[in-house]
């Protein structure tokens, strides 16, 4: 087979993967929306009664808030104007800055100051959750009671502190207390539990029954967020990541879409590991109720809103006693090692692509082990590439070796061409038996090709999904290695490494087929000039190491071919 035309395939291929990449992200397979449980979990001895969404009403656009609900009603919507007039508590720790309303103790604002929106703008953190119409977003937590006469601190609970402000400083934790009452002998106290350097928040609702009577009741958190929908552009890589809710079922992860929502309803589904989210470019917002333990989840929505609920069983605290709640938040972005401490499912949020994730993954782990050694991601994407060539040295040698023989026989298969210029059928069959004769893979230069096309899709997996480089510098003028090149000189480096790379192999194939090869390095240097550049340089690696390789054994072979040249020679006489 000709190893030219070979090669122009495999590039169209590749050209194929990404698009099928991108109609999997627009088009693919979507859940089918779950029913209702209709097999109820046997409830514990503390919990009475299953997990349950009924009283979650549907999302409204009411712009005021509307009249108080039964007590067993969590709002949604209407509720929101609410939270975000009432009075805020300011928390910052290293890695957090967060508003929390008093109303219902709902987060209303997360800021993330150790991310940037930008290079060029170190002082505008990324904000993930805000009241306001263009970023907006609450995680709210709260309690249901059982029965219709008992309250219980859901959204429109008013809750006190003893301070407006809290800071984490030097210490390596920081907890935030929320007070409630309802005047008749139960009290709830409601803490934020943060810890140095995490984006994993605790939050704990302790309910203390000094009433008469039983108290009935379950906890529930919620997700809101608007939908954005954005315009896919090949200038901007992140517009090809999902944004929105995704769900974890206690068998996979889920991506929901909007459009699927609003055709056939609710998404809704029961498990006892489960946990929700919203999801974007390299953050997330997620609720991880506690593992073990039935819950309900539902997702909804209505016009650009969206929201994520989850219900636990419900429990019975008696006079004099008291139960606490607990339940997992996690605002930031998403760090493989912190995502994998909440919950290993977690990790499901980093979506590394269709079919190659075993590879992506093993990738990260490398890439992450080397940079702790040098401390550069670009210098650990080089080290990589070269310990990946190095595996396949031998491999790739075997092709090396075929391909410097064939530009030895150059000479010959131009004077076939000559001969039978005029009958290709006689042509092939000659250049095969030449091939045979002189023991010449013809296909075998392509190997290097197919060997390099997994590692080059799974770096780009790594390099656009990992916030461990987002922004990452490497020298020079590349200042983030997720994104392109700004000037395109890396590009233009690797299109002038593939033309030399062509001058060492040989030029075999019709008259059409080696003007195709002839622009391939500028096709190439054209795609990849929007490609993030930590990928470009790992292609311009993987090239210069390949010409090294291929310069190094074409010598050897034309040393071996004299030798046995000399050796002819020295027998006749």
């Amino acid at each position: 087979m000709d190893n030219q035309r070979l090669l122009i395939w495999a590039f169209f291929g590749l050209m194929l993967w990404l698009a099928f990449q991108a109609w999997q992200q627009d088009y693919g397979a979507k859940p089918t929306p779950a029913a209702a449980a209709t097999e109820t979990p046997e409830p514990a001895a503390e919990a009475p009664a299953e997990p349950s969404t009924a009283g979650l009403p549907e999302l409204s656009e009411q712009a005021a808030p509307a009249p108080a609900p039964a007590v067993t009603e969590v709002e949604t919507e209407s509720t929101s104007v609410a939270e975000q007039a009432a009075p805020r508590i300011h928390v910052t720790t290293d890695v957090l800055d967060l508003e929390i309303s008093l109303k219902g103790g709902t987060i209303v604002h997360a800021a993330l100051p150790k991310y940037p929106v930008a290079k060029d703008q170190p002082n505008v953190p990324v904000v993930l959750l805000d009241p306001g119409q263009e970023n907006f977003g609450l995680i709210r937590t709260g309690l249901r009671s059982a029965d219709a006469d008992r309250p219980a601190p859901g959204n429109e609970a008013m809750f006190t502190a003893g301070r407006n402000g809290y800071a984490m400083g030097d210490d390596e934790t920081l907890v935030v207390p929320l007070s409630w009452t309802d005047g008749q002998g139960l009290t709830v106290e409601k803490r934020f539990r943060f810890k140095r350097g995490d984006y994993a928040i605790e939050v704990e609702q302790t309910v203390h029954n000094a009433s008469d009577s039983d108290w009935r009741g379950d906890q529930y958190s919620q997700i809101l967020r608007r939908f954005h929908n954005v315009k896919r552009s090949m200038f901007n890589i992140e517009t090809y990541s999902f944004a929105g809710p995704q769900i974890y079922n206690g068998e996979s992860a889920e991506k929901l879409k909007h459009d699927d929502l609003a055709k056939d309803g609710p998404y809704e589904f029961t498990t006892d590991h489960g946990w929700m989210a919203a999801i974007q470019h390299h953050f997330l917002s997620a609720v991880i109720p506690n593992q073990g333990s039935e819950h309900v989840f539902r997702v909804q929505v209505a016009d650009d809103r969206m929201i994520e609920s989850v219900v636990g069983a419900k429990r019975t605290i008696a006079p004099g006693h008291e139960d606490t709640f607990t339940r997992t938040l996690f605002i930031g972005p998403k760090l493989h090692k912190q995502l994998e401490a909440v919950t290993p499912t977690l990790k499901l949020t980093i979506d590394y692509g269709w079919l190659l994730t075993p590879l992506s993954k093993i990738l990260f782990w490398l890439l992450s082990e080397v940079h702790t050694i040098v401390g550069n991601w670009g210098v650990a994407i080089i080290l990589v590439t070269a310990l990946i060539k190095l595996v396949f040295y031998k491999l790739t040698e075997a092709s090396g070796r075929s391909m410097a023989k064939m530009r030895n026989l150059q000479p010959r298969l131009k004077a076939l061409q000559e001969r039978y210029k005029d009958d290709k059928q006689a042509l092939s069959q000659a250049m095969m038996e030449l091939y045979k004769r002189e023991k010449v893979n013809p296909a075998a230069g392509c190997l290097p090709i197919l060997i390099q096309m997994p590692f080059f899709l799974a770096f780009y997996w790594v390099l656009i999904e990992s916030v461990e480089m987002r922004q990452a510098p490497f020298a020079l003028w590349i200042t983030d290695l997720s994104s392109r090149d700004p000037f395109f000189i890396l590009p233009l480096i690797m299109g002038a490494a593939m033309f030399f790379q062509q001058r060492l192999n040989p030029q075999v194939g019709d008259p059409v087929q080696m003007k195709v090869m002839q622009v391939m390095p500028i096709i190439f240097t054209v795609f990849f000039a929007f490609f993030p550049s930590g990928l470009v340089l790992y292609w311009v690696t993987n090239t210069l190491l390949s010409i090294a390789q291929q310069w190094k054994i074409n010598k050897v072979v034309a040393a071996e071919a004299k030798r046995y040249q000399g050796g002819k020679k020295k027998a006749g006489d």
